[in-house]
Order: C-alpha cells, then structure tokens, then sequence
C-alpha cells in the first residue's frame, strides 16, 4: 500500500506491475483497484471516488479500457497478439488502458516473448497489471520490467479487530460467536 502511495504521489506509476500471492489473497481486486486509481476522473489518485463513473464503470466489469484477460484459458501467443494489437490504440474512456493478466504463469513461453516487447516499450498511455500464484513461472525477462507487489493474507486478529472497529462505528451489535 505505501509503495502504491508514494508511486501515485509522485506520479511514478509504473508501467507494469505484477501482483502475487496465494489463491485468494486479493490480486484481481488489487488490479482493478490499480486500474481504479489511475483512471479517476480527477486525475490518478490512490483515493477514487467509488462513485466517480469510472470507478462504478471498472466494478461493473463494462469500462472499455480496463481488459481483463484470463491466461490460464488463453495461453497462447495468438491470444497474446491479439491483445497487443489493441495497445497502439489510445483509450477511450479512462486516461489509460489497462490490461488485466489473471493467472499469467499460464502463458506459453511465445506467448512470453510477445508480451515482452511490449513491456520494454510500452505506450504512454497502457498499463499492465499482470497476477499469478507462482510467479517462478513468469520468464525473469518479464518480471524484471514490471514492478513486484506480493500480496499476503491478513492476520485472523487483525481482521476481527477492523470488523469490531468498523461495527462499532455504524453503532452496531455484533455476535460474539460471528467475531470469535
């Protein structure tokens, strides 16, 4: 969160990241949040507004620069030109263009190579987010252009405490049992 702080304060955002962690941990959300943050209205933000259309359009799953592509169905080189194709073409909704790599250790090693191209030059105006539960299987050539985040999961206790905070601020009564 503080890297994603800083990076977005100074307008150092890279042009790729590359999230991991296990199955569950919060990678796709961390993505669309990413892709969220840099397509505020207002400018990139680490604080959009959930109801900024943007924001609303990018939880809808229907904003038209924010593509979410899973690899483990499209492993391909095919698949991963086909995607590249849209790059050159600037957004039209959003400030950037955002592509989504679910499960990007899925790739083919062609498909690998593709993408690289891309992530040494990338147009100005595209941004990849790319997550994997093993990111061993990601080519080292890959993983050195993108900026690594590993998302871990929260503590049992650290997530009764913000529950009980969060309750007790809307004045809400909660059963031991459900906390416990």
């Amino acid at each position: 969160v503080q890297t994603l702080t800083n990076a977005f304060k100074l307008d150092r955002v890279a042009h790729a990241f590359i999230l991991t962690g296990v199955r569950g941990v919060g990678k796709t959300t961390t993505a669309r949040i990413i892709a969220k943050c840099l397509n505020a209205t207002g400018g990139p933000t680490i604080t959009p507004d959930p109801a900024d259309e943007q924001c609303v359009a990018i939880a809808e799953d229907r904003h038209p620069d924010v593509i979410e592509v899973d690899a483990a169905s499209r492993t391909g080189v095919d698949d991963i030109r086909e995607i590249l194709d849209g790059v050159r073409y600037h957004p039209v909704f959003g400030r950037y263009k955002v592509y989504i790599i679910d499960e990007v250790h899925m790739l083919s090693r062609n498909a690998f190579n593709a993408l690289l191209k891309t992530l040494e030059e990338p147009p100005d105006h595209v941004v990849f987010v790319l997550a994997t539960t093993d990111p061993q299987k990601v080519l080292p050539t890959i993983r050195s252009r993108t900026q690594h985040i590993e998302l871990n999961l929260v503590p049992a206790d650290v997530l009764t405490d913000h529950v009980r905070r969060v309750a007790d601020q809307a004045d809400l009564q909660l059963d031991a049992t459900v906390v416990d």
